[in-house]
């Protein structure tokens, strides 16, 4: 089983929505990277959930893939943000895949502390430039960020 970290923006689409709704679609990856990381899910595979662009950015719960990559239909919604003309009728260029609700920590594991903590080094989310959506995750820094988010 493979480990993995997507983020997405908790007022548009925060912990709260996904233990709400049980389960979502991780649509509107329009980086080819992390689109090849959606590609790469595979059912069972574990997901911290990432609140970016918040006081305070980090790491605010964990998902599981319940369906893997199929084409993303919002490429082809001109009414939505992640429409893409230049996407091909066939859809082959843009994925989602569906992440259900597994646990909300009790607390955000903060990017700045995810930066200071010395068993964290390496991990892409903390890369000077890294913008990735999505991206992998080794299952030290999986389960040392699940131990620090259970913290009270």
């Amino acid at each position: 089983m493979a480990r993995w970290l997507a983020k997405s923006e908790p007022d548009v689409y925060g912990i709260d929505d996904l233990e709400r709704d049980n389960s979502t679609t991780w649509e509107g990856v329009r980086n080819f990277t992390a689109r090849n990381f959606l590609r790469a899910m595979q059912v069972g595979d574990l997901v911290l959930f990432y609140h970016s662009n918040a006081v305070p950015s980090g790491v605010a719960g964990v998902g599981r893939v319940v369906s893997t990559a199929s084409p993303d239909p919002t490429q082809f919604d001109q009414a939505s943000d992640y429409y893409d003309e230049t996407a091909p009728p066939d859809g082959s260029r843009w994925s989602w895949v569906t992440v259900g609700f597994v646990e909300r920590f009790s607390r955000v594991v903060a990017l700045a502390e995810i930066k200071a903590d010395p068993q964290l080094e390496g991990i892409e989310v903390a890369r000077k430039g890294s913008r990735l959506s999505v991206c992998g995750v080794s299952d030290a820094h999986f389960d040392h960020i699940v131990a620090l988010g259970r913290q009270s």
